[in-house]
């Protein structure tokens, strides 16, 4: 790509972009959240058209004007969001789109992708639905898609986002066969470890702009983080000295069942106390998401207490919210704030603005016909001002901003409200390092105004650096609750998949 420069209206995303792939390579493409990665892959897979500039394919100028053109060209891209039709199996939509018979002989197209998805170690059952998947098998599906196309060179957009050690390891495997078998991968990931671990070389965007590429065996993760936001970044992450205050939420015994009738949840106890972080940790599925759900109201439950304590006293009156909507949380006067880790299913609306979406946590306070919209605007702008988010103004939708300007109008509404319990999931996923460090200084923030926070977190690195506390889940039990001061990562690993028989072992609070 030469010269690439792509606008829309006043905003720039790609200005005189140049980067070149070599045959047989796995390049990894870093830079913050908006800088133009994905805008830039988009126009080399035919969803967006430069405004400048030229591709060449094996030293051809091209035009790329569809994803149909794209692949004629052999490109293909894997979006973070999958784009697979649920009803149907894997082999039908692998082949959906694809010119051919009036009848689709199921049989042959089946044997044809288990032969492609051996051939490169893909595990995948070509008759299972889509909707019965994994989020690293629907994965497995859309790879497979573009393979089957006849791809030789992939782009995959943040591909471990979702994904667990173990799912990502696997990817990386698949990745490498695909590499000896002479195909040429872009891989998007904000994960600098990762990038180390799988790259031949590292191309930096920074604010639209090419930067460079380096050697990825030449480099290490300061350089690339210098590189990515044009200064130095400490990589240690605070964990912040807080003399621990009251209880703020104590759950006791709870317990609930997933869409299958099985127990997400089975009596699980904890308490989580004002001016600490409560790390959460857990191989993905293990009754993490259901925790947050249940507790802010969003998921129901067949036993168990939760019981809020808002006071500072010795003595509290605790309140027993287990079962109440979340509106009915609210007019209890409980100040709790939850950021979910589907930011634009649960947390926020996406073709609203930024104004409207902080509007949603307030328009039910206003008496009266009239809704107050100065005020949500306000706090809108406020927060483009204090956590930095890239946007071109208020009025634009949170659903064209990228992934980490979403996460940053999630989190700052919600800790614009004063909670005294903070439970956020997954903050960080698919945030770029300065992103994320500038969040965990939000954590931090919450944790010395003695907010108790419930963090769920992926990264045992960071949990093990930001917690005060780390409490492990496994199969829907908690292991234990331990100090990260006290034991390794390992020792937290084996916790994650391996339960006592006590619900909740407490080494040291």
């Amino acid at each position: 790509m030469h010269g690439v420069t792509k606008t829309f209206g006043k905003v720039t995303a790609n200005k005189d972009v140049n980067l070149e792939l070599k045959n047989g390579e796995i390049l990894a493409l870093l830079g913050e959240n908006g800088s133009g990665k994905t805008t830039l892959m988009n126009m080399l897979s035919g969803i967006y058209f430069p405004d400048h500039g030229e591709i060449y394919v094996d030293g051809k100028a091209v035009t790329i004007r569809s994803p149909r053109d794209a692949f004629s060209l052999g490109i293909g891209m894997i979006h973070q969001h999958f784009k697979l039709v649920d009803v149907l199996t894997a082999a039908e939509n692998i082949v959906l789109g694809l010119e051919g018979k009036a009848v689709v002989n199921r049989k042959e197209v089946n044997k044809k992708v288990a032969e492609l998805a051996s051939r490169y170690g893909f595990e995948i059952e070509p008759a299972k639905k889509i909707y019965n998947m994994s989020v690293s098998e629907k994965q497995t599906v859309e790879i497979l898609k573009v393979l089957y196309r006849g791809a030789d060179i992939l782009i995959l957009d943040e591909p471990t986002a979702v994904l667990t050690p173990q799912e990502t390891d696997k990817l990386f495997a698949v990745l490498k066969n695909m590499k000896k078998d002479g195909k040429s991968i872009i891989i998007i990931t904000h994960k600098l470890q990762e990038v180390l671990a799988i790259s031949d070389r590292v191309a930096i965007l920074r604010k639209g702009e090419y930067i460079g590429a380096v050697n990825t065996e030449q480099t290490n993760q300061a350089q690339l983080t210098e590189m990515m936001v044009g200064r130095p970044i400490s990589l240690e992450i605070e964990r912040t000295a807080v003399k621990r205050g009251p209880e703020r939420l104590q759950v006791i015994d709870l317990t609930c069942l997933n869409g299958d009738g099985v127990k997400a949840l089975d009596n699980v106890s904890f308490t989580a106390y004002g001016g600490e972080i409560l790390g959460v940790a857990g191989i993905a599925g293990s009754g993490q998401k259901e925790l947050c759900e249940v507790i802010a109201g969003l998921y129901p439950s067949i036993g168990g207490s939760v019981l809020y304590n808002g006071s500072d006293e010795k003595e509290p009156v605790k309140e027993r919210i287990l079962g109440l909507k979340p509106d009915e949380i609210v007019k209890k006067g409980i100040s709790m704030a939850f950021v979910p880790e589907d930011r634009l299913g649960m947390g926020l609306v996406a073709n609203m603005d930024m104004t409207d979406n902080c509007l949603l946590r307030s328009y039910k306070n206003k008496k009266g016909i009239f809704v107050d919209r100065k005020t949500p605007k306000e706090l809108a702008q406020r927060l483009i001002g204090e956590l930095e988010i890239v946007t071109p103004g208020v009025e634009t939708p949170v659903g064209r901003l990228s992934g980490g300007n979403v996460q940053k109008v999630l989190l700052g509404r919600e800790i614009a409200c004063n909670p005294s319990v903070l439970i956020v999931a997954y903050p960080v996923r698919g945030l770029d390092i300065n992103s994320s460090y500038r969040i965990y200084d939000l954590l931090n923030e919450q944790k010395k105004k003695g907010v108790a926070v419930i963090f769920i977190g992926e990264d045992l690195d960071v949990l093990m650096q930001l917690s005060d506390r780390i409490m492990v889940m496994c199969g829907g039990k908690i292991s234990g609750i331990v100090n990260p001061c006290e034991v390794t990562k390992e020792d937290i690993g084996l916790m994650m998949i391996h339960t006592e028989d006590t619900n909740e072992k407490e080494v040291s609070a």
